[in-house]
C-alpha cells in the first residue's frame, strides 16, 4: 500500500477513457482501466489493464475486486465506457435497446454499487459519471442514446444527494462533438438498426452527416475531455456539471430553458441538410 491515490476508468481502451488513464498515469496515481480489448491499454509499474464487461455482473465483480485485493482502497472511479446505439426508434431492435442501458446506464449503476461501501467506510471517493451534452438534448436516430444518458444523469444527481453525507460525490461530466470514434460507432449503427424496408432513408442520409467525423462542433480532442475529466476528479469543490467549452453548456442551457426554440433550430438543420 502506498500514499497514491487510486482510479478505476472504464471504457479505457480507446477515446476519452484512454486518454485519461494516460493523463492520471502522468499525474503519479495507480490507475485500473477496464475494457474488453485490453491489449489497446497502455500499462506501466503504477497502470493496470483489466478486463472488463460492464454489462456483466461476474466480470464486474471481478474487475473491483481485483484492485480492491491489491490497493484496499479506491479514490475516483470513472464511468466513461458507452456508445451509441443510434437507429430510428421503430427499427431499433428490443436486444439492441437492452444492451444500450446495459452499457450506458446499468453497467455504472452495477461499478459504483460495488465501490460505494468501501468508499463510504474510507469516508471519501469520487464519481464521474461520463454523460454528453445528449444527457439534455436530442436528435433524430439517437433516441435510446439520449434516453441512456438522461437516465444516467438523473441516476448521478439523486445519488449525490445520498452519499454526500458520507464525504463522497456523484458528478457528470456532459462532452460534446469530439474527435474520437463515437461517431463512427454511432453511424455504424445506424446503419445496422435499419429495416431492409425503413422508411427512415431520407433522415438517416441528413444524421449520417451530422456525425461525420469533420462535422462541425467535432472540435475537442481526448486530450482536452481527458483534462475535464481529471478536474472533475480532482477539484476540491467539485461542479455538479463540467462542460469542456462554453457552446457545449450552452446547448445545454437552450434545450432545458427554451424547447420550442431548441425544436424549432433542430428541425430547420434538418431541412437544410435534405
Amino acid at each position: 500500500m502506498t500514499n497514491q491515490k487510486v482510479v478505476a476508468i472504464t471504457g479505457a481502451s480507446n477515446g476519452m477513457g484512454k486518454a485519461a488513464l494516460e493523463l492520471f498515469t502522468q499525474k503519479g496515481w495507480i490507475v485500473y482501466g477496464g475494457a474488453r480489448h485490453i491489449d489497446n491499454i497502455p500499462t506501466g509499474a503504477n497502470t493496470r489493464a483489466l478486463f472488463l464487461d460492464v454489462t456483466d455482473p461476474e466480470s464486474v465483480t471481478n474487475f473491483g475486486q481485483t484492485i480492491l485485493d491489491e490497493q484496499h482502497r479506491i479514490d475516483v472511479l470513472i464511468n466513461n465506457a458507452g456508445y451509441g446505439e443510434n437507429g430510428p426508434v421503430e427499427d431499433t431492435t428490443m436486444a439492441h435497446i437492452r444492451r444500450q442501458f446495459d452499457t450506458n446506464f446499468f453497467g455504472a449503476v452495477a461499478l459504483t454499487q460495488f465501490f460505494l461501501p468501501t468508499m463510504r467506510a474510507q469516508h471519501s471517493g469520487r464519481i464521474v459519471n461520463i454523460s454528453s451534452v445528449g444527457g439534455d438534448i436530442y436528435s433524430p436516430l439517437g433516441a435510446y442514446y439520449h434516453a441512456s444518458k438522461a437516465a444516467l444523469q438523473q441516476w448521478s444527481d439523486t445519488l449525490d444527494l445520498e452519499v454526500e453525507p458520507f464525504g463522497i460525490r456523484s458528478i457528470i461530466v456532459q462532452p460534446g462533438g469530439t474527435q474520437s470514434s463515437w461517431g463512427a460507432v454511432a453511424r455504424a449503427n445506424i446503419q445496422k438498426n435499419l429495416k431492409p424496408d425503413t422508411a427512415y432513408e431520407p433522415l438517416v442520409n441528413v444524421m449520417n452527416a451530422t456525425l461525420a467525423d469533420d462535422a462541425p462542433g467535432m472540435g475537442a480532442s481526448v486530450q482536452d475531455l481527458a483534462q475535464l475529466f481529471y478536474r472533475a476528479a480532482t477539484d476540491n469543490k467539485p461542479k455538479r456539471r463540467y462542460f469542456n467549452k462554453f457552446s457545449d453548456h450552452m446547448s445545454v442551457i437552450v434545450a432545458r430553458a427554451f424547447p420550442k426554440l431548441f425544436r424549432s433550430n433542430l428541425k430547420r438543420m434538418i431541412q437544410q441538410n435534405k
